[in-house]
């Protein structure tokens, strides 16, 4: 059985770096899973020199902050997102209230105009009564025409 091979606790030793962590036990425990899955078991892991764990460290960092950064924009693009589609259903909201409010009033022109319809009186009782008046008036120019012609012919002699 391997063992883990001892960490490097010396004063600003390079295998260790922020935050305590030791890039060869990061190492030790990378090494053993692929020697596992390629299936070597009990094979001894040789503990890293100070370069090669500075290395391995700095390239872990780097992996480690593109990492971060990359899922701080997702969550930030995601955020931004939500926003956007709460603001146009906000919108959307607003516009079908409007119209809402605009059909309410049409249909309250629509009551008064069908209420002064009701009101006057029909087109056809306005022909009648057109009919009848012309038939008055005719009656009239029929009787005065005589009364007019006596009146002058009196009024000649």
């Amino acid at each position: 059985m391997a063992v883990l091979p001892e960490p490097d606790w010396r004063a600003g030793g390079i295998t260790q770096l922020w935050a305590g962590f030791d890039f060869s036990v990061y190492h030790w425990v990378e090494m053993r899973t692929k020697m596992r899955i390629m299936g070597f078991r009990g094979t001894v892991i040789k503990p890293l020199n100070e370069e090669a764990a500075a290395e391995l460290g700095a390239e872990l960092l780097g992996e480690a902050t593109i990492f971060i950064v990359g899922g701080g924009c997702l969550v930030l693009e995601y955020w931004r997102h939500q926003a956007q589609q709460r603001h146009k259903e906000e919108e959307q909201r607003a516009a079908w209230d409007a119209m809402r409010d605009e059909v309410g009033h049409l249909a309250l022109a629509v009551e008064a105009l069908q209420a002064q319809m009701q009101a006057a009186p029909p087109q056809g009782a306005l022909e009648e009564l057109k009919v009848q008046v012309q038939e008055v008036r005719s009656q009239l120019g029929a009787r005065d025409p005589s009364s007019t012609s006596k009146a002058v012919s009196t009024s000649k002699e």
